[in-house]
């Protein structure tokens, strides 16, 4: 079957923004000029078209949030129930999305992602796996952390890793400041980040392994990266609109939904991930979508379950940073769309022939309001509950077929 969208505000992180006509034949773009296509054709009245979003790192199979906020591609973390360590549970893992959604495992780089053990990384990326992960925690043992960067080297894989110093976070549930001293809440320096991320720069420089920081938060761990990628070490790194939006006032109300790991950082901080993301630095734009329900949430701050759901708002607060000029727009579909695929090593994330038609419609105008009571997700757990927002997604294509 084939489609041709005309009237088309196209937005694309290689060749930039323009209006114009795109053509999908049958699961993939065939032109992004004005050719006649039989098939149907579809006027899109000046909205943006754009590539499909690669949430890289969620932590649950969400459909219903997942097609609400544009996604059409999802780099599942390994913290699920099993631990995605074993070839037979990530084929599973990957089966789970069809028809209408992308999965792609990212495995335990330990057995159990208990920091010990190496998993069988080559098996399982025979099964579908992407990429592997240390998961929500980070690997204490720096000899183990370094066979891990090797054995995925080997493979040619890249390491999704957790930024914190395990040893200095053990038992804190915010950063170290002058909010969590007046809420009494147990603390971590947010030294623990920069920490971490210096001896996995170091490692992954030593082995030549390809290295992700799933969230980097700080102005000391934006200042590590930035100063690796000048070196030439394969490293990247990703950051959620909540580290981008809020600092840790946001947990003043003792607001559950606003307990996240790694935790709401200060003010000086936020603004170092807006001058990262403006400078380059941060590569990938992700929602961390992790849903809790209210027995994970609905009880005091230090007993609560860290995390909330991304996946509804993660398009519209991205062009809420376009809006406040902190990038462009075709920028966002870099960190969106292009660079964490190429993360995971797949070849998609722009409008050029022979790429997956993979593909959202956006208004980027309509205005709506996030509402924790009426989101799509499994749970409403959201820092931004009430925050008036623009941007709806009207269309979703996976392998040209609209879901």
């Amino acid at each position: 079957m084939s489609l041709r969208f005309t009237d088309a505000r196209l937005v694309c992180p290689e060749s930039g923004e323009r209006n114009g006509d795109l053509v999908v034949a049958g699961d993939e773009i065939a032109a992004t000029t004005s050719a006649e296509a039989e098939g149907e054709t579809i006027d899109l009245g000046g909205a943006i078209l754009a590539p499909g979003i690669v949430d890289l790192g969620a932590f649950a199979i969400d459909k219903a949030a997942f097609a609400f906020g544009g996604i059409v591609r999802v780099g599942l973390m390994p913290d699920q129930s099993p631990v995605l360590d074993d070839p037979g549970i990530v084929q599973r893992a990957a089966m789970m999305g069809k028809p209408d959604l992308w999965i792609h495992p990212i495995a335990a780089a330990t057995q159990a992602l208990a920091g010990r053990d190496l998993s069988e990384m080559a098996t399982m990326q025979q099964a579908g796996a992407r990429a592997v992960s240390t998961g929500r925690t980070w690997i204490e043992d720096s000899g183990v952390m370094r066979k891990v960067l090797g054995y995925a080297r080997d493979c040619g894989l890249t390491v999704i890793a957790h930024a914190e110093d395990g040893r200095l976070t053990r038992g804190a549930v915010a950063t170290e400041g002058e909010t969590a001293t007046r809420l009494g809440l147990s603390a971590a320096p947010a030294l623990a980040e920069p920490l971490a991320i210096a001896r996995d720069i170091a490692l992954t420089e030593e082995t030549g392994a390809r290295l992700h920081f799933r969230q980097v938060t700080t102005a000391a761990g934006f200042e590590l990266v930035r100063q690796a990628k000048r070196r030439g070490v394969a490293v990247t790194c990703g950051v959620t609109p909540a580290h981008l939006f809020l600092s840790d006032i946001a947990m003043s109300d003792f607001r559950t939904f606003a307990h996240l790991s790694p935790p709401l950082r200060s003010e000086e901080d936020r603004q170092a991930a807006l001058a990262a993301l403006a400078d380059g630095t941060i590569d990938v734009l992700s929602s961390g979508h992790d849903p809790r329900g209210p027995e994970a949430k609905r009880l005091p701050f230090a007993d609560s379950a860290p995390g909330a759901a991304g996946a509804d708002t993660l398009l519209a607060l991205g062009l809420g940073l376009v809006r406040d000029e902190h990038l462009t727009l075709d920028r966002l579909f870099a960190l969106l769309a292009r660079n964490p695929a190429e993360v995971l090593g797949l070849d998609t994330g722009l409008l050029r022939p022979g790429q997956p038609a993979d593909l959202i419609v956006i208004d980027p105008d309509r205005p709506w309001r996030i509402d924790a009571d009426r989101m799509a997700a499994q749970a409403g757990n959201t820092p931004f509950d009430g925050l008036p927002v623009q941007g709806r997604v009207l269309k979703r294509f996976k392998g040209g077929v609209e879901h």
